[in-house]
């Protein structure tokens, strides 16, 4: 006899919300690593309660108030991640190399573990908006309730009832938990980017133009397409930089060695992203260097960050361990 826990039909419906959690669980921990830890547990702990689960309509609910208890318990006594741009102020060529562990650090995601392949287009540009690197670092300075609720009502789009009875409180704390979230969003200083738009022949172009730069190492193409205020960073290096000029200067100083790199297109928090394969000797040989991740405003790069944890990285990423001939 087949119990519902057994159900091959329970298994496909379990599986078919898997990819918006992920979604839920990466905004509220910051980590893809992390979210999917989250969402593994919250299958487990949904297999085995399925038999007491009465309710068949809200078993949605049921399993993002799992996920919302598993994240919730993730992160109590944990340090928030983070990202360089928050631990002071912008460094130069002379500033040590100082790194921290990878705990530390708001980590990417890959677009295709938390948007669906197709939909309506303004509500997948809406979900690409809330995955910016920026956007779910500020998440990360909100109190986890505050977090959740933010993230089911401004994120998910679900309603204030439907969120209270998710996280067993009233409407009115709801309301008041997603005023304080939006208060303190508010006053973050994020970084004015434009999410990927597949479609957008500019944003295209745009791209297509800095791939042709770094490959060939123009700093004079480059100069055109970065920002004059463009910032800069390097996890695990706690060093960034701020404005064109000290960007350039970096590579083309400590960062020579990118010269001659080959970039492969991906895409991760709604942005564009490229798997950069630095050379590694005579030969023509490549090693993977770094996962960049540029935010775009205004026809510019505004922002650069250089993902180097490419062991974990490439593999979430179906980033190739060298680059093709």
């Amino acid at each position: 006899m087949t119990t519902a826990a057994q159900s091959p039909e329970l298994e496909r419906e379990l599986e078919s919300h898997r990819r918006e959690l992920t979604g839920y669980c990466y905004r509220m921990l910051g980590s893809a690593f992390d979210a999917e830890d989250a969402v593994q547990e919250t299958m487990v702990r949904a297999w085995r309660g399925i038999d007491r689960f009465e309710g068949r309509a809200a078993l949605k609910s049921w399993l993002y108030r799992i996920a919302t208890n598993v994240c919730l318990d993730m992160l109590n006594g944990k340090e928030r991640r983070i990202r360089p741009l928050e631990l002071g102020d912008p460094g130069g060529l002379d500033s040590p190399l100082t790194t921290r562990g990878e705990a530390s650090w708001l980590e990417p995601i890959p677009d295709g573990q938390v948007l669906p392949g197709e939909g309506d287009p303004a509500q997948l540009a809406e979900e690409r908006e809330t995955l910016r690197l920026a956007f779910v670092a500020a998440l990360q300075h909100l109190p986890p309730q505050q977090r959740a609720v933010l993230i089911l009502r401004e994120a998910l789009r679900w309603r204030a009832n439907e969120v209270a009875e998710l996280l067993e409180t009233s409407v009115a704390s709801v309301n008041s938990s997603l005023q304080r979230a939006r208060a303190s969003l508010d006053s973050s200083e994020l970084t004015p980017s434009e999410p990927l738009d597949p479609l957008d022949e500019e944003q295209q172009a745009l791209l297509k133009r800095y791939v042709k730069a770094f490959e060939a190492y123009d700093m004079d193409a480059i100069t055109s397409l970065l920002h004059e205020d463009a910032k800069q960073s390097m996890p695990p290096y706690e060093m960034w930089l701020l404005g064109r000029e000290d960007i350039l200067r970096w590579w083309t100083g400590p960062g020579i060695g990118c010269k001659g790199s080959r970039l492969i297109p991906t895409v991760a928090n709604g942005l564009p992203a490229f798997g950069q394969y630095r050379p590694s000797g005579p030969g023509g040989s490549f090693e993977p260097w770094a996962l960049q991740v540029l935010e775009l405003s205004d026809g510019r790069i505004v922002g650069f960050t250089a993902f180097l944890d490419t062991e974990r990285l490439f593999p979430l990423f179906g980033l190739p361990p060298v680059p093709p001939e």
